[in-house]
Formats: structure tokens, sequence, C-alpha cells
């Protein structure tokens, strides 16, 4: 959707949007220059928040992908009970190590070299030439490795790189442009808040008959990849359940803020939290134990999704009750937190159990496909090139490790080559978790067709004792090509709205136990069990850092990062200003916050046919996991509120930040503030 400028012309839709570029010889001087510019604006009315949008009807009309299964009236009317409610999450900004940035170099004959930090390098390649007016082949967008991404960087610092091109292409001069952090969280976008509204029909024993949902994100003032991440929340929304009736609708939002855009998971843990929201609200409804609501919904192999994709190899199950074996048993541990909470009247613990499901594929088709160039010298080495990014997941070593088996050398003999259109071309972008499972399966394509050219001489080198550099050696003396180009498209994926718009699922369980200090909302994490099926991996122990890093990053979302922006909820902030745009007020996970003993299993004997070595992607499918601690919190003011003489459900909106903690626990001390006379002391829950 072409709906963004380089530099806004007549009309700024948001605070942080460009509108020119100041160049000088140093950074110092180009701020100064930058602060001397004088602008007058006219004010025009701004909505910042998803109830500001709904209230003004404000939405991009373009977009109306929606998802239904089963008799919704006939779900309801068998229903012994009907509850409706909204439920709140809020956005999350990357805070990867290194800001966005890039440096321009214009070169002889109108060419041009990006050395950026992007996961995208064509999307940037694409963009910067049609802002140029330059074809393709004479701008290459290049990077050996970036200080993360998290999805941050896939769209939203084209602006910046077409910003720098334009000064490179007057001037004839490289240009390098740098975000400081706190311009970098005004300007960039972040995770997409959402708003789930719902309505769902369940009977007396806890089987829902009918769900309904209305999915509202925040788009900001641009389309940008809000669209497919709309999608793929709609088609989680399900999380691991078998709903007999479920219609879910998505409505994108168009804010006056910075453009949204992909963070890890890409919507998926917005689906996912809201099915389970709903189930947990069930459940205390009836006042039964969530397990065993929960547990008759798991799917099973061969069920059929809500979007009509038939689940094989389906993990569930094996991932829910491996959980609950490494955490001890749960029965144990609830009495031990329930015996717990008896004794201490400030201090109180909480234990929840969260599985996952994530459809692993790119839901536009187009980007099912992946590059990679393989170069055997003589010396018995190889030099591989592939499509995707590293960005600190890994992804060189694995490629590394697929190229060093196929041609059967130490992993020390292969050297990953920086990442560069020139090489690759037409590649998709890093995101989706997507890119072991392209580049992996491209490189194994690359490496089998020389491999078929070498067979001749492995015969030799069998009967003479040739190490492979020999080998290769003879080979090129025989004129025998020892470079190929490997490709792969993953076959079958049909994109949204097709019976397989996921190459396959990824599942896991993970069960957290919380202790919560009732005076302050404080909170410690105490132990998580998690069991992840990953196929058969190729790095066990890189795909123990991701499940680790990104059940980290879920929990910070959900339990610690808060984004304040001036909004009708915040007067005291400047007008559409944000106000956590640094590491002084937003507050990411730390080494103190990290489980204090934490254990992950990876699923044994469960090969996956649908990827490179049986493996499975890792990136993105552990962030929902990071709920577990979410749930666990909200298990500890049950018990806070109990012994503060309230009972029955609650709701508590993510972030569930320290405030919202104390608050909710609703004793004596939290009850003069629970209906304060100013409306910014009001806690954003109902109790």
């Amino acid at each position: 959707m072409h709906d963004e400028e380089v530099f806004a012309t007549d009309t700024v839709t948001c605070v942080g949007q460009v509108i020119g570029v100041v160049v000088a010889d140093t950074e110092p001087a180009a701020r100064r220059g930058a602060k001397a510019v004088k602008v007058d604006y006219e004010d025009l009315p701004a909505l910042i928040s998803i109830d500001d949008a709904i209230a003004a009807g404000s939405f991009y009309e373009q977009y109306g992908n929606s998802l239904e299964t089963g008799n919704l009236e006939a779900g309801f009317a068998a229903a012994d009970h009907v509850l409706e409610g909204t439920l709140k999450l809020g956005g999350q900004e990357h805070f990867y190590l290194e800001p966005n940035g890039c440096i321009v170099l214009p070169t002889e004959d109108d060419e041009y070299t990006l050395i950026s930090s992007t996961q995208a390098p064509t999307k940037h390649q694409i963009y910067v030439a049609s802002t140029l007016g330059v074809p393709m082949h004479k701008l290459v967008c290049k990077m050996k490795r970036i200080g993360g991404g998290f999805g941050g960087k896939e769209t939203r610092s084209i602006f910046i790189h077409c910003a720098a091109a334009v000064p490179a292409y007057h001037l004839r001069r490289p240009v390098k442009a740098i975000l400081d952090r706190d311009e970098d969280m005004q300007m960039t976008g972040t995770r997409h808040p959402f708003q789930a509204s719902y309505k769902v029909g369940f009977t007396k024993d806890g089987r829902v008959t009918a769900l309904h949902m209305d999915l509202y994100s925040n788009a900001g003032n641009s389309w940008d990849l809000s669209s497919a991440v709309m999608d793929r929340a709609l088609m989680h929304s399900d999380c691991v359940y078998k709903f007999p009736a479920q219609r879910v609708v998505g409505h994108m939002c168009r804010t006056n803020i910075a453009s949204n855009t992909a963070f890890r998971g890409f919507g998926g843990p917005q689906g996912l939290i809201a099915a389970e929201m709903v189930m947990e609200r069930v459940s205390r409804h009836l006042g039964k134990c969530s397990l065993l609501v929960r547990q008759p919904h798991l799917y099973k192999e061969g069920d059929v999704t809500h979007f009509g994709m038939v689940m094989e190899g389906c993990q569930v199950i094996p991932c829910w009750e491996g959980a609950i074996e490494s955490a001890g048993g749960w029965q144990q541990r609830r009495e031990a937190v329930d015996a717990f909470n008896q004794k201490h009247r400030w201090r109180k613990r909480g234990l929840a159990l969260t599985p996952t499901k994530f459809g692993i594929a790119f839901t536009k088709v187009t980007y099912n496909q992946g590059g990679a160039l393989v170069h055997v010298y003589t010396d018995g080495t190889a030099l591989v090139t592939h499509g995707g990014v590293e960005m600190g997941q890994g992804l060189h070593t694995k490629m590394a490790q697929v190229a060093a088996h196929e041609l059967g050398v130490p992993v020390s003999k292969v050297f990953i080559a920086e990442t560069s259109t020139d090489k690759v071309p037409n590649s998709s972008p890093t995101a989706g978790s997507a890119s072991t499972d392209l580049y992996g399966m491209a490189v194994l394509d690359a490496c089998r067709q020389i491999n078929e050219r070498l067979k001749p001489y492995r015969a030799q080198a069998a009967e003479k004792g040739w190490s492979f550099a020999q080998m290769a050696t003879q080979a090129y003396m025989d004129r025998v090509d020892l470079s190929a180009h490997g490709f792969y498209a993953t076959p079958e994926v049909t994109g949204f709205g097709g019976p397989r718009p996921f190459n396959y699922f990824v599942f896991g369980a993970a069960v957290s136990e919380v202790e919560l200090d009732v005076l302050t909302g404080d909170w410690q994490l105490l132990r998580s069990d998690i069991v992840m099926d990953v196929g058969n991996p190729i790095n066990p122990a890189i795909d123990i850092g991701q499940i680790e890093g990104g059940f980290v990053q879920g929990m910070g979302w959900l339990c610690l990062e808060e984004m304040v922006w001036g909004d009708n909820a915040h007067p005291w902030v400047r007008p559409g200003h944000l106000f956590t745009k640094g590491p002084g007020t937003y507050k990411i996970p730390t080494a103190n916050d990290v489980p204090i003993d934490f254990r992950v299993k990876l699923l044994t004997n469960t090969p996956n046919p649908r990827a490179v070595h049986s493996s499975k992607a890792v990136g993105e499918p552990p962030f929902h996991l990071g709920s577990s601690a979410f749930f666990a919190l909200k298990d500890a003011v049950y018990a806070a509120r109990a012994a503060a003489g309230l009972s029955g459900w609650f709701q508590l909106d993510a972030p569930a930040t320290p405030e919202k903690l104390r608050l909710a626990c609703g004793d004596e001390l939290a009850a003069p503030y629970l209906e304060g006379k100013e409306e910014g002391w009001r806690p954003l829950m109902s109790c």
C-alpha cells in the first residue's frame, strides 16, 4: 500500500514523521542545523488510541478479512452461559541493541551501495531505487550482521534509507544516518496494540459452544504490514483449542501515531492470548480449575482449525503433558502454592500453564522462497551466501552447519559471506521464523548440485585417500564448476483464506510460578518449565537460547513494558507524543526478571518432514509462552483478593504493571484509589 511519503508535503499525520533532512560534515553540526529549522503547524484533530479510532469510525476500510466456522446461532442457543467482554493489549517497543541506521554510498555510473541495518534488504533496494529513479541493478543493499531486529527493521527502516539516499544522490557524497534511541522509539513504530471484544457461550461443565471475537489493532498513520499482522492474529485466535463454532473479525484502526509494524510473533501472540483470556474467564465463572476446562478443547491429530487447515503432526497434548511432568505435577504444585498463600497475607504465589500453537510460513505466498550461492574452493573450503539476515538468532551458524553436513567437511571449513542483493537477488525478509527453512533448503539445493558434479571424484577419493581439498582441486583441473545457486519454494502453501496457509505448526507449553508482593505490586518469577516441539533441531543450543529469549520477551510485553502516549488517558503528556521513549521510562526485562529456576526441554522423536533436516522454526513460537507469567500473576492476585474478601473474575489488561497488580489486589489500602476522583487515577481494569 503506497501511502507514505519520504518527506511529508502538506500534512503531518504523527509526531516523528519526516519533513526534511539536514546534511552536514558532522553529526553535531547536522543536529544544530535541524534545530534551527522553524516549522509552523496547524493543529488538526488527532486520534491516538483504539478507543479514539472506534469512537470516530477511523479504520482502514480496504481491510475486511474475517474467519468463521460452525453455526454460531446454534452454538449460543445451546449454551448454559453467555458472557461478553473486552480485553486490551498494549504495544511493545522492539528495543534492539542497535538503533536504525544506514550508509548510502554513491559511486560511478549512478551506482549506489546501501550498508544497512535491516531485515529486508530487497525491500530497501526496491524503495530506495524507486525514490532515486534508478534501476535496481544499479543499487546494492548489503549487511554482514545487524544488532537485533525483532521485526522492527523489516519495513520501518525504509523511510530512513530513502531520506539518506536523497542527499547522497544530489551531493554525490556518502551519507550516514543513525537514529538516537529516543528518535528511533518515537519514529519507527511498535508491536500493534490490540483490543478484543468477545462473546462466548459455554455449558455448565465448561465446554465452549460458540465464540465471536472482534479484533481491533492500532495500525498507526500508514498501512505498513498491519493487514498481514491482523491476518495472523485472526488465524491464531483459537490458540490450541477446537471450538465447534467460531467467528473472528479483524479491524485496522487508523490513528495519528507512528505506523506500527512487525514484531516477533507478527500478530500471533495477540490472537493467542485473546483465546487464553476468554478460557480463563470461562473457568473462573464456573469456579473450575482452568486446566480441566481447557484440556477437553485441545487440538488432536486430524482436527480442522477455524481457518480450514488440518492438524498434522499435532504435538499439543505431548507438550501440555510434558510441561506438567517437568514442573513436578500440577496437583502437587497447586497444593504447594495454596499452602503458601494460606500462611502469608502480604505475599502471594500464583501458578499457570499456557500452551501455544504457531503457524510457520509467510501468509503472502510470494515470500515463501529463498536463494543461496555456494562456492567450493580448491583448498577445500566453502563460501556460502544466502538471502537471510543474521541478527543474533544464529541463522549463519545453522546455514554453515547445513552446508558442512551436506559437503562432508568440518563447520570450520565453511564461511558465511555478507548478505547482499547482488549475490542473492529478490530475497524474502528475514521474518516469520521461516529463514532457516527457506535458506537452509536453498543451501542444501546448491550443495547437492555441487555434490552431483563431485560424485565421480568422491569415488576416486575413497580409493586414493584424497582429502576434500584434493578432490576439489582435481575437479577444478578437469574444469568442473564448483559453484552453484540454490533455490527453494515452500510447497503447497496457499496464503490467508486457503486450506494450507502454513507449512506446519510449532507447539509448546509452559508452567510458571510467581511470587507477588501484595503491598507494592513487585514480583519475582520463581520457576518456569517449558517443553517445546522443534522437530529434530539443527542446533539445540541455539534453539534453547531462542526459547529462553522469546519467553522472556513475551513476559516483558505482558507484565512489564508499558507505552504511554499523550492521549486522553494521559493528559500530562504532550499530545501525540510518546512519553516512554527511552530506558529511563520504558522498562524491558533484565537479568533480575529471568526465572530463578528456568527449565527448557525439547520434545524428542518428533521429526518434521516439511523443513530442512527435519527441523522446525524456533524464533517466534515460544514468545506466547511468556503469557504463563501473566496468568500466574493474575492467579496470585486472585489469592490476594480472596484474602481481602473479594471473589469472582476480574479483568486485568496487559501489561500487568506493578501499579495495576497492586490496585487489583483490592485490600483496604488500595480501596481508596479504585474509585479515584481524578480520571488519571483509575486503574485500567474493572474490579
